[in-house]
């Protein structure tokens, strides 16, 4: 073959695997699942060194791009600190692939499992095995981590895997595809692009789990599409993670986390403490410290390099209407800085004690606004939690361990951070996910592994039977053994 036939061979193969790799319409995206699917149950991927070559990769396209991935994300919020995008993506990405490599074959081994006496000398294993094709549907607020994440749990349990990105980040979805497509085999993983009807049709497809992180509305959609399929899902959804301040607590140090969390990304984040339960008395104080904090982080927040912007028009329009339905006394400006809907920019407001049938105190918040709610007494403020679905994340600063561990004993919620708000997200050692109306299934680390794995028991006999002995025809010997079996 000359080196002409043999450069156009190599072309067209490129550009199939590119074909296979990104997909635009529902046909494609079919077919590749097909062909995946297949793929998955003709070639298991059991080895550690395929698993760990995978990874690999997805380490060195992280690594290799870190720039153009961020200034993709800022492209798309209209302007996001690449140091934000450091902190909140590529960290916990790089940290993630990292407990991975270091944990993941020794969690895809057979261990044992203990064994009741009566049946002995067999014995129980559970095997882990690769479940085949896992779905990835990405949201838009951190594109990066969130489709990561997921990646490398599906990677490490062995499966093939199809991603969905938000048709809300437009260019970073492009730019994702693109790396991916480059890094990796079509066979092991592949991103689908396009609009509402793509992604509807996407919940359809009959993968071997479906991982879907986004809004509570979009999240029942998802699972009712996977449903005819019985693809289990895992849905990680949003609410409104509280915050508790108990009496006595360290004031300076809860505004210092709350507002932390409430400015990462403009308030665009899941986890974010999306209103307060504090004690009237501390109302005003609270105030005070927030706009202090605000001074010394974000001074000049209208030109601050550091403060994100709202996604797009319709998200901005949306908050606006929340403001717009809160009586301007109740509003408490924190900067100096008005919202501007030209570029985007909606700084961090206090919005004290509304009405808890207000919009702001109904709906997922997903926004820099931080309303104040009063509680008289501990038990006041956990009924207030335990009287609304399940958050995804709870808050609790204090410094009294009797008043933490009440409400740690009386609440359920997806997390629990005391003292803290945000970061039990990227601890691999941990499972994330939420409960109720904020989610279903968790994921990271080991819990993600073995939630994108099929943990299969496995039953040993061993060639000394007891088992033989319980035979028909029954009689006394098998009374003995019944009777004693069963005390």
């Amino acid at each position: 073959m000359t080196d002409n036939n043999q450069n156009t061979t190599n072309q067209a193969h490129a550009s199939t695997d590119r074909a296979l790799s990104i997909m635009t319409t529902i046909d494609e995206m079919q077919a590749q699942f097909s062909r995946l699917q297949a793929l998955s149950r003709a070639q298991p991927i059991n080895d550690w060194a395929t698993r760990e070559t995978q990874l690999d990769n997805l380490e060195m396209m992280l690594s290799d791009n870190q720039h153009n991935l961020a200034q993709a994300i800022s492209a798309d919020f209209g302007y996001r600190s690449e140091s934000e995008t450091q902190f909140a993506e590529l960290v916990p990405s790089f940290t993630g692939i990292s407990h991975a490599k270091k944990h993941g074959k020794k969690w895809m081994k057979t261990r044992r499992a203990s064994i009741s006496a009566l049946y002995m000398p067999a014995h129980n294993e559970i095997q882990p095995q690769p479940l085949g094709v896992v779905g990835i549907m990405v949201p838009w607020n951190y594109p990066l981590f969130l489709a990561v994440g997921p990646i490398i749990d599906a990677l490490t349990a062995g499966n093939r895997i199809m991603v969905k990105m938000s048709e809300s980040a437009p260019q970073f979805a492009q730019v994702f595809a693109d790396l991916i497509a480059h890094y990796f085999s079509p066979d092991m993983v592949c991103v689908v692009l396009g609009e509402v009807e793509i992604a509807a049709a996407f919940s359809k497809l009959p993968f071997d789990h479906l991982l879907y992180t986004g809004s509570t509305e979009v999240g029942k959609k998802v699972m009712a599409a996977a449903a005819p399929n019985l693809t289990p899902v895992t849905l990680e959804l949003g609410g409104k993670s509280p915050v508790i301040v108990l009496d006595g607590a360290n004031l300076e140090a809860a505004v210092n986390r709350v507002m932390m969390g409430k400015t990462l990304n403009a308030g665009q984040t899941c986890i974010a403490p999306d209103y307060v339960l504090i004690q009237r008395k501390d109302h005003e104080a609270f105030i005070g410290l927030a706009k202090e904090w605000m001074q010394n982080h974000y001074p000049n927040i209208s030109e601050n390099p550091d403060y994100s912007r709202i996604i797009n028009g319709e998200q901005f329009k949306r908050i606006k209407g929340y403001l717009d339905g809160v009586s301007s006394e109740n509003i408490h400006k924190i900067t100096d800085a008005d919202y501007d809907i030209e570029t985007r920019l909606m700084p961090p407001v206090i919005i004290s004690e509304p009405a808890p049938d207000s919009d702001v105190m109904q709906n997922e918040l997903f926004a820099p606004i931080l309303p104040l709610m009063h509680y008289d007494t501990l038990d006041d403020a956990i009924d207030f939690v335990n009287a609304r679905p399940r958050p995804l994340a709870l808050y609790v600063f204090g410094e009294r361990h009797s008043d933490i561990e009440k409400v740690r004993d009386n609440t359920v919620s997806g997390g629990l951070a005391i003292n803290e708000v945000i970061l039990h997200v990227v601890q691999h050692d941990l499972p994330f996910g939420g409960v109720g109306h904020s989610g279903t299934g968790a994921y990271h680390g080991k819990a993600g592994f073995e939630r994108l794995s099929h943990m299969k028991p496995v039953f040993v006999q061993n060639k000394l039977n007891g088992m033989n002995f319980l035979l028909p025809p029954y009689g006394g010997l098998f009374n003995k053994a019944m009777a004693f079996m069963m005390k």
